[in-house]
């Protein structure tokens, strides 16, 4: 569990990485990423900034870019953020949203499912109370 301290940290990281992509960085491929979240080791030697894109199929390109400009962005954090040492930027894609959205899938697949069983429940009861199968009914 990180401190006060270091989730300050890792929202500023966060907050200013964004800022740097949108407008000090050229490499228009690199812009395209969207960062989630940042985890910045307590030491401050490393930050693992995760990032996810609109188009599922450009992470890879997206990924490269953000690798190439690395060291351009620890320069200019180096520049703007008062802490002692800028950490290293490791740049990882961030599958949370899908895997929330693969739960969400389940969810509801269970939840239909269960619908169905009691609508078939409901079936099978005002089927059993039908006057013709009443065994106390001798005609």
């Amino acid at each position: 569990m990180t401190n006060f301290r270091m989730q300050r940290i890792n929202k500023q990281l966060q907050r200013e990485v964004s800022l740097l992509l949108e407008l000090r960085i050229k490499n228009e491929t690199a812009k395209k990423a969207i960062i989630t979240d940042v985890d910045c080791s307590r030491d401050l030697e490393h930050a693992k900034v995760f990032f996810t894109t609109l188009d599922p199929s450009e992470r890879d390109a997206v990924h490269e870019a953000l690798g190439s400009i690395a060291g351009v962005l620890r320069r200019h954090l180096g520049k703007l953020l008062t802490i002692r040492q800028v950490p290293a930027l490791s740049f990882f894609v961030d599958t949370s949203e899908e895997y929330g959205r693969s739960i969400d899938i389940l969810l509801d697949s269970l939840k239909s499912a269960s619908q169905d069983f009691e609508e078939q429940e409901e079936e099978d009861e005002t089927s059993d109370d039908d006057p013709g199968d009443d065994p106390d009914d001798v005609q």
